[in-house]
């Protein structure tokens, strides 16, 4: 199978903001972006995961055949005791949901990061209503390890997420 993941290009900007210009995309992930999410808040998301530890930060591009940015996914190194663990997270444009790239970055990542680094357990916390992402988690050996009940507050509801692990 042929690696999806690169890393990212300050050219990949203009296709990252039409990505996260996405409600859809967006209402399953943390605040902090803006919205519309700007070709220059690109260029600032792509700088910063350039420039980041390479040991704290594994940042990349979900590319299509024509490797053309689709998506993104990264895991970032816990702290202190836990500095063995990274939290992942992910997202694809939309016309590519349901059609394996998701599960193909995922597995890719957790592959990398298990054999090229120290870390020994990546965790991921979606949304409970969101059944795309937890599926690609179970499809990639992640188990569900409880449900994190008013866990944040998202749009102005409170919503409850899944806690997906997978150990080394």
């Amino acid at each position: 199978m042929n690696t999806i993941l690169r890393k990212w290009r300050l050219e990949d900007a203009k296709l990252l903001a039409e990505m996260l210009n996405n409600k859809k995309i967006q209402d399953n992930l943390r605040d902090g972006l803006p919205f519309p999410y700007t070709e220059k808040d690109a260029s600032g998301f792509i700088h910063d995961m350039l420039a980041a530890d390479p040991t704290q930060t594994f940042a990349f591009a979900i590319t299509n055949t024509d490797d053309q940015a689709i998506g993104s996914i990264g895991a970032f190194r816990c702290e202190n005791i836990h500095r063995q663990t990274a939290e992942m997270g992910y997202y694809l444009a939309e016309e590519y949901w349901g059609r394996g790239f998701g599960t193909r970055a995922v597995k890719e990542l957790t592959d990398y990061l298990f054999a090229e680094t120290d870390i020994i357990r990546i965790f991921a916390e979606p949304f409970t209503t969101n059944h795309g992402s937890c599926r690609v988690l179970e499809k990639c050996g992640f188990q569900l390890e409880g449900t994190l009940r008013k866990n944040a507050i998202k749009n102005g509801e409170i919503k409850d997420m899944q806690m997906y692990a997978l150990v080394k």
